[in-house]
Order: C-alpha cells, then sequence, then structure tokens
C-alpha cells in the first residue's frame, strides 16, 4: 500500500459525512417502528430482532460511522451483510427508513428531489460493479455524458473529460467504444465519468469485484495513484479484506445489517471485537498490518547515513531495505522528525508478540 494514501490522525472538524442511527427495513409498514424518523433506540439489537419477528426484513440497523476529508473509508462483510444497503442510502438511491446522513452538516434526507439531484451532479460521485456504460458513445463522450446533463458547454467538457482521460491511462482510446475495450479500460471509463464531475465524495461499491486477479491488483494499484492526486472522500464497499487491507485508511466491518467494529487495518486485526471479525482477518499476515512506527525503537541510535522512512510504511515492504541495511532504519513522523530506529531484531519481536497475541484471543475465544 501506498504510504502517501493513508490518512493522518483526524479532528471532528474535518468529518465531510457522517452517517447516524441508519436504519434500511423492507415489509409492508416499516416506518411503524420509528416514530418520527428517528433512528436512535435503546437496545439496537433487540430492537432489530422485533422488527424481524414483525415479518419485516432488516437490511441496515443502526449504522453510525463518520467519513473525513480525504479519507479512504471501507465498508466490508459477507454478501447479504447490509454493505451495499448502507451506501445505497447515503446517496439516496435507496431512501433509509430512518437516521440521519450529514453531508457538510446537511442532512441528505431533507434534500428536496430537486435539491438532490444537483446535489449528485455536482458533489457525489458512484461507481458501481456494472460499468454502466452507454454502448453507442466512445470513451470520451461516455465520460462527458454527466456533464452534458449538467448543462456544461461541449468546450468545457471535452477539456474536463481529456483531463480524467489522462489521470486514469486511457490516451489513445478516446474514440473507441465498450464493445472494443478490455474489462480493465472499461472500468477505468466509469471511474473516469465518476470523477469529471469533480465530486467532493465518492462511493465505489465493489468497481473492481469483476475483474480478474490481475486486474484487479492493477486497477486497485491505479486507484490508490488516483487517490494521491485527488484527495477525495471516499466510500468503497468490498468483501475482500486483503482489498480492504491494500487501500483502506479505515474500514467497517458489517453483519446482518449492523457494524460490528469500526477501526484501522491493524486495530481490526491485531484487536478483533469478536469471532466474526477474527475469522475476516486470520489468514492476513502480520508483516501487512504492522508499520515502521509500531516496530521501531525510540531509544535507538541514529546515525546520519542510516536511510529514513516514514512511520506508517508496512513492514512487509521495510524488510527488503533491513536486509541492506543491518544497523536499522531511522522511522520519521510526518513532519519530519525521527521516532525510532528499526531493525531485523525489532521487526521479529514485534512480529512474534502480535503473532502470540493473536494466538491467545483465538485460543479464549475457543
Amino acid at each position: 500500500m501506498a504510504a502517501s494514501t493513508k490518512a493522518p490522525a483526524r479532528d471532528k472538524q474535518d468529518v465531510k459525512l457522517t452517517c447516524r442511527n441508519i436504519w434500511k427495513v423492507y415489509g409492508e409498514n416499516p416506518a411503524q417502528f420509528f416514530p418520527a424518523g428517528a433512528g436512535k433506540v435503546a437496545d439496537p439489537h433487540a430492537h432489530a430482532q422485533h422488527i424481524r419477528d414483525s415479518g419485516h426484513i432488516v437490511a441496515a440497523a443502526d449504522v453510525s460511522f463518520d467519513v473525513h476529508l480525504g479519507e479512504i473509508f471501507v465498508i466490508m462483510g459477507l454478501s447479504g451483510s447490509g454493505k451495499s444497503t448502507v451506501v445505497r442510502c447515503l446517496s439516496r438511491l435507496v431512501e433509509a427508513t430512518a437516521g440521519e446522513i450529514l453531508l457538510d452538516g446537511n442532512d441528505l434526507l431533507k434534500a428536496s428531489p430537486k435539491e438532490l439531484i444537483e446535489i449528485r451532479r455536482h458533489k457525489m460521485g458512484m461507481v458501481f460493479q456494472s460499468f454502466g456504460l452507454l454502448p453507442h458513445l466512445n470513451v470520451i463522450d461516455n465520460i462527458a455524458f454527466p456533464l452534458k446533463l449538467q448543462g456544461i458547454d461541449l468546450s468545457e467538457r471535452r477539456k474536463r473529460a481529456e483531463r480524467v482521460i489522462e489521470l486514469v491511462g486511457l490516451q489513445g482510446r478516446e474514440v473507441s467504444y465498450p464493445r472494443q475495450l478490455s474489462g480493465g479500460q472499461q472500468q477505468r471509463v466509469g471511474i473516469a465519468r465518476s470523477l469529471a464531475v469533480e465530486p467532493e465524495l465518492w462511493f465505489l461499491d465493489e468497481p473492481f469485484s469483476a475483474l480478474d486477479p490481475l486486474i484487479r491488483r492493477q486497477m486497485q494499484d491505479e486507484f490508490l495513484r488516483i487517490q494521491q492526486v485527488l484527495h477525495k472522500s471516499i466510500v468503497f464497499i468490498t468483501h475482500d479484506f486483503l482489498e480492504a487491507l491494500r487501500i483502506a485508511d479505515r474500514m467497517a466491518i458489517m453483519r446482518d445489517g449492523a457494524v460490528v467494529q469500526i477501526g484501522t487495518p491493524a486495530e481490526l486485526i491485531v484487536n478483533p471485537a469478536d469471532d466474526y471479525v477474527r475469522e475476516f482477518t486470520s489468514d492476513v499476515p502480520l508483516a501487512r498490518v504492522l508499520r515502521a512506527s509500531e516496530v521501531a525503537n525510540k531509544a535507538g541510535k541514529v546515525t546520519q547515513r542510516m536511510p529514513r522512512v516514514k512511520g506508517d510504511v508496512s513492514v512487509e515492504s521495510l524488510l527488503p531495505q533491513l536486509a541492506s541495511h543491518k544497523s536499522g532504519i531511522a522511522v520519521e513522523d510526518d513532519s519530519g522528525k525521527i521516532v525510532g530506529v528499526a531493525t531485523a531484531q525489532d521487526v521479529v519481536a514485534a512480529l512474534a508478540l502480535e503473532s502470540s497475541k493473536r494466538d491467545d484471543a483465538a485460543e479464549q475465544a475457543s
């Protein structure tokens, strides 16, 4: 994972999107369970069970989280866990039964149809597993199509379309039609089309799951490269933990419509909330999760010739460098201040400790 994509520490002032106590219930009369649309209940688990016992389906149950400026927030879970329902509620492609969704402090659930159209046209970008390209339009016209709907003149549409074509690496394919493109190229067109409107908030629902493994990896790399340039606020849906591990700043794991745990990938792996989260993370190599700052010896001696790395570099990326720098590598924070020295011995000790913690937790759970 590219270190520069990782989000720094956040505070309440840089929240872009807030999701509070969101419920989505299907059935004859979902509103009966939420007087005045209030989603906050004393016991969400018991309330969800009561709704199910009444013959209704609970697709999302008391879902709450924040998405910060420039953050990649991943929502993951097994099929039927509610992750896609939540992202559709956030964009109001599906209307939430109860709760609150704030974009820049404004409640999206109270936006009028006209206001919602403007928000989608100018503030939101959406990419789904299905590319949804218009077969009769070539690449540049597919990308420029949302801008045409906005009433932007032809010259400006072409400029913006050409800009994102370069960003996603589709130069030379401007006049190709969807049928002439590979699956990966079609997905790039879908990504470029969503970026052409210059969204402040970007929703991606399993955008790479239909691609073969090699192309999927390439698209993940491309996605991270684009994020390094644009620093969008992103909600990314996936069922693949290794994909989430590569791209997430923070993530939420869902089960039966509810959020089980929220945290960084490292937090979820090292301190899983329950067996469900532990099962998701059990096969993930710790070297991919631990960061240089977590294995660095704060009392280590720094020399002038010692190479430096950022604290959020993964141990997996650090290992090849340690092989050629036996005295260690200086680890620095975001401001460039040295926070310690990482050596091969430090890495081995940290991996052994975290592995022991994981085994102890698994033993206690069994």
